[in-house]
């Protein structure tokens, strides 16, 4: 990998992996880092270019996201990992456990989407305005550049076929909040396609594991506890 990507870590046990959202970093699990750092080695990364981890030079994509998180738990000596994914960390995710299944022993996807139909056009309108706005300027600014490659995200990616979901092996929880900006039908499809995939749709909108954390927690513990 041609960068370290930045992380906080809490706990000894077995290791946890927490990825964020489109735009955010590691401190957004605040509430599940020291919630689960008793029974788990938990780990909160900073996608590439997010937060404390730097650009670097490859692509600015899902797919290299997927193979940075490769990277980092084969340079953390890290064989195997429950990974637990937000938004564009669960389109990590979903990449992740389709290429490396054997890497993943507990998977857990909230508010993810296959691809950028699965968003609602009432966020997603807003977002392709802004993508072509910054894109117009992005050869001027880096602040526009940034953005850009952000938005980006969002209006191309991720591009995740649904047959390639039986490719996951690992036990797998799907949880949106009932207000969700994706689709309920799009993740319902997503975990019914997903091979034996648990559902859990909760009170709240997109941001539940910070804004409905103690709900949130208790349905993940839940879960995790059925796979021991």
């Amino acid at each position: 990998m041609d960068i370290a990507l930045y992380y906080q870590e809490k706990g000894k046990k077995e290791p946890f992996l927490f990825l964020h959202g489109n735009g955010g970093d590691g401190s957004y699990f605040k509430n599940q880092i020291d919630y689960f750092s008793d029974r788990y080695r938990v780990i909160a990364l900073d996608t590439r270019g997010h937060g404390k981890s730097p650009r670097g030079t490859e692509p600015f994509t899902i797919e290299q996201f997927s193979r940075d998180l490769y990277d980092f738990m084969e340079g953390l000596g890290i064989s195997k990992a429950v990974i637990l994914g937000f938004s564009d960390g669960a389109n990590i995710a979903m990449k992740f456990a389709i290429k490396y299944p054997d890497k993943v022993k507990a998977l857990i996807l909230n508010g993810g989407n296959l691809n950028p139909e699965g968003v609602k056009r009432v966020i997603q309108i807003p977002i392709e305005i802004g993508y072509k706005i910054a894109k117009r300027f992005a050869a001027k600014s880096p602040g526009a550049k940034k953005n850009a490659e952000l938005l980006g995200l969002m209006v191309n990616e991720p591009n995740i076929r649904l047959n390639e979901l039986s490719k996951i092996t690992a036990p797998t929880l799907v949880i949106c909040g009932r207000r969700d900006m994706i689709k309920e039908s799009h993740t319902k499809k997503i975990a019914e396609n997903i091979p034996d995939a648990k559902l859990s749709i909760i009170k709240g909108n997109h941001f539940i594991a910070n804004k409905r954390y103690v709900t949130f927690n208790k349905e993940v513990q839940e879960f995790l506890q059925t796979i021991r």
